[in-house]
């Protein structure tokens, strides 16, 4: 299985990762790759957890920016615990990121490299 990790890219991203960081929970972001800007629904320092509506099942899309890998993807558990339109299980898997509970984390399989329009 190929470790998708961008992080040797870290002086090239180094705007990128300042804009993320300086983002705040509530605020828009845009991806380059997606049409829909997605709304910051937790953050801290590595970690940032965007949603967007996701109009024909009525729930939510979600990614999660890893500003050390340079990546976003979904979270690589299987049976995902989370319900990403609910608030507390969105700080919830925060703090598992954090602590990285059970191994949670970004998906190795299914992320992209970190492609943020920063303006």
């Amino acid at each position: 299985m190929a470790y998708r990790n961008f992080s040797h890219l870290k002086e090239e991203y180094k705007d990128i990762v300042d804009y993320c960081q300086n983002l705040k929970v509530g605020d828009k972001i845009k991806f380059k790759s997606e049409k829909q800007k997605y709304t910051i629904k937790a953050k801290d320092d590595r970690y940032l957890i965007c949603t967007k509506p996701f109009n024909p099942k009525k729930t939510v899309l979600y990614t999660i920016v890893d500003l050390e890998r340079l990546v976003r993807g979904t979270n690589n558990m299987v049976f995902n615990p989370y319900d990403y339109a609910i608030q507390n299980d969105i700080d919830e898997c925060l703090i598992d990121l954090q602590n990285h509970t059970n191994g949670l984390e970004v998906t190795h399989r299914n992320c992209i490299q970190l492609d943020v329009e920063d303006k």
